[in-house]
């Protein structure tokens, strides 16, 4: 690695004379050209000197506080997703799909997570706690409060009436 490093610090003062070569002969062209050489050197020099991607301010291994990813198995959200009427006990209709969406949207973001992953993907609270990055304590208050949004929301809205 250190023979990787010593090799492009050497192409980078290769660029820097050459720099200096075309800002002297004004040729803009040429000059552009390095100046993109120079940044691309330094950007794998930065590279391998931290060991991390540069600008990032985390490395990998804190990759979800960039972007968290919930695994979900596909198969069941497949009854919330299609619109298909089989006669499957999983398939929901088009009225309850409605009524399924109506609830969860007076939901916050946490609440509904929480809530859909509890019941919706029979995870447990220590499951979801680790999945969202939140302490369990957390996922619980959430699920109980998300119940008690959608119990409220199935006995008083007009539009959540059963067939």
């Amino acid at each position: 690695m250190h023979d990787l490093k010593r090799s492009y610090r050497k192409t980078h003062r290769i660029l820097q004379q050459a720099k200096e070569r075309a800002e002297q002969a004004n040729d803009e062209a040429e000059l552009i050209t390095i100046k993109e050489m120079m940044s691309d050197v330094v950007y794998a020099i930065e590279w391998m000197h931290t060991g991390r991607r540069p600008g990032n301010k985390r490395g990998i291994e804190r990759r979800a506080g960039y972007q968290r990813y919930k695994l979900l198995d596909p198969l069941r959200m497949q009854s919330f997703v299609s619109n298909t009427t089989a006669a499957s006990p999983s398939t929901l209709t088009d009225h309850q799909r409605y009524q399924i969406k109506d609830a969860l949207s007076r939901l916050s973001e946490q609440e509904r997570e929480c809530y859909v992953l509890a019941h919706g993907h029979c995870l447990s609270y220590s499951d979801i706690a680790k999945l969202l990055n939140i302490a369990k304590s957390s996922v619980q208050t959430y699920v109980e409060r998300a119940q008690k949004k959608v119990s409220e929301d199935l006995q008083n809205s007009l539009f959540l009436i059963w067939e």
